[in-house]
């Protein structure tokens, strides 16, 4: 994935972290990673909103941007397991902090599960 350059910009440093964890998906990945080295289907069932194809898209950016390990065994079937790399791991306080803001937050987050409304039935007329 090509990076922007952000040198001469405002925010510059901002701007450049948030852009390699932007989506909805590489900081959950991130998160999931932190408890150690994980196989594809492991990420995907700790994830089940997202689709194979995207979570392929977004291990292979996170990659390409060096945050992420991938180590193909050579087996058949075939084996390939994702780990943190060390600038990955370097983003732990970031992704606990960021888990934390959401937690004392999600009664207001539009994530937050709706509350449950009580129905009553009205009363048929005889």
């Amino acid at each position: 994935m090509k990076r922007k350059n952000f040198a001469r910009r405002p925010g510059c440093a901002v701007e450049a972290a948030l852009d390699l964890i932007d989506g909805k998906w590489k900081g959950v990945i991130l998160f999931h990673l932190q408890a150690g080295t994980q196989r594809f289907g492991e990420l995907r069932r700790r994830m089940p909103g997202i689709t194979q194809r995207m979570l392929t898209k977004q291990l292979r950016a996170l990659e390409d941007d060096r945050l992420v390990i991938r180590k193909v065994y050579a087996e058949v079937p075939p084996r390939v397991e994702y780990t943190l790399s060390e600038l990955g791991e370097s983003l732990r306080p970031v992704i606990d902090i960021l888990k934390a803001w959401g937690e004392s937050h999600q009664q207001s987050l539009s994530c937050a599960p709706a509350p449950e409304v009580v129905v009553k039935k009205a009363k048929r007329a005889a």
